[in-house]
């Protein structure tokens, strides 16, 4: 990003820079990346199109599953048509004093959609709770008021704690040399840009990070303990492996999400040594490839959604 001429402390304008040290792979990555963002985008809006129609998904886990699909369409179109176009045409600036904002509005939806969908994920896993824990009653506990009231408690926290740190960033002074060495604007690396003291920013930082992921495992770790006591505490085998089955794919979600964002928080604060090539890579899969795997493991593993899928398709169920 370029610094205003007048030196305001605002910039005019801001360069992305891509991926550094694959420039002349980059317009090559893109269809890769095109790819994973187009399965993303058709998979989700599948995903949500189903449980619509169809009245009986109307249930907590395929409400909860139509929240996730939302909030994965917000984060990956959030950053994939820009990062595209500086892939293909090299649209590196984004012009006008206007799009100073625009750079913090994505800074705000790359952190608010992380939020909201850490927060789906620890519901998911309380509502597999109260299915394998409590099945009788799990009509009664989760109901439809439930569900939203927990929805609309992890879309209010990812308001209520990401906005100050856009607000924070946005009345600081900037550097003249105003260009962010990767393919979108993201906290840690607009702020770097800053020309003043920035530990009361990072230290929010990391306090909005490990406040909200670290909640959300350690809720998501003690329900999957509870659910492991009771399904070892089955008769039945066969009851066993249902119970396991059922909490596989969102499992298999949790590490998707997981992994790669955690992987991209610590190297943005320790990783010096970590190639940056490596390091842009790997956090441009985690906006895409959650996005991408969760409509796909859920739609395999969920014979409802899967059914639909084959019928939508083919004309008839197998």
């Amino acid at each position: 990003m370029l610094a205003s001429e007048n030196s305001s402390s605002h910039p005019v304008s801001f360069i992305l820079l891509g991926i550094p040290g694959l420039e002349n792979s980059q317009f090559w990555i893109a269809f890769p990346f095109c790819a994973i963002y187009a399965v993303a985008i058709i998979g989700n809006i599948a995903v949500l199109h189903i449980i619509r129609i169809d009245h009986t998904l109307h249930e907590p886990m395929y409400l909860f599953l139509a929240m996730l699909a939302t909030t994965d369409l917000a984060l990956s179109s959030s950053t994939q048509p820009k990062m595209l176009a500086i892939f293909w045409f090299h649209a590196h600036e984004i012009e006008y004093h206007i799009e100073y904002h625009a750079c913090l509005i994505q800074v705000f939806f790359i952190h608010a959609s992380s939020s909201v969908e850490s927060g789906v994920l620890m519901a998911m896993a309380l509502d597999r709770y109260v299915a394998i824990c409590f099945p009788l009653h799990h009509s009664s506990i989760l109901t439809p008021a439930v569900v939203g009231k927990l929805g609309a408690a992890v879309m209010m926290r990812a308001l209520l704690w990401v906005s100050p740190f856009c607000i924070m960033v946005s009345r600081m002074p900037f550097c003249p040399n105003q260009v962010i060495p990767q393919p979108y604007c993201e906290h840690m690396a607009v702020l770097k840009l800053v020309c003043a003291d920035t530990r009361v920013n990072r230290a929010y930082g990391l306090f909005v990070a490990f406040s909200v992921v670290g909640f959300d495992m350690i809720v998501i770790s003690i329900s999957y303990v509870m659910i492991l006591r009771t399904v070892l505490g089955m008769p039945s085998g066969e009851a066993r492996l249902k119970a396991f089955g059922t909490c596989a794919s969102h499992i298999c979600v949790i590490l998707a999400l997981y992994i790669p964002a955690l992987f991209t928080f610590l190297t943005h604060r320790f990783g010096h040594h970590v190639p940056r090539a490596v390091h842009i890579m790997f956090a441009n899969l985690y906006l895409l490839v959650p996005p991408m795997l969760n409509p796909i493991i859920y739609g395999v593993r969920t014979k409802q959604i899967r059914n639909r899928v084959i019928q939508g398709c083919c004309g008839k169920l197998p």
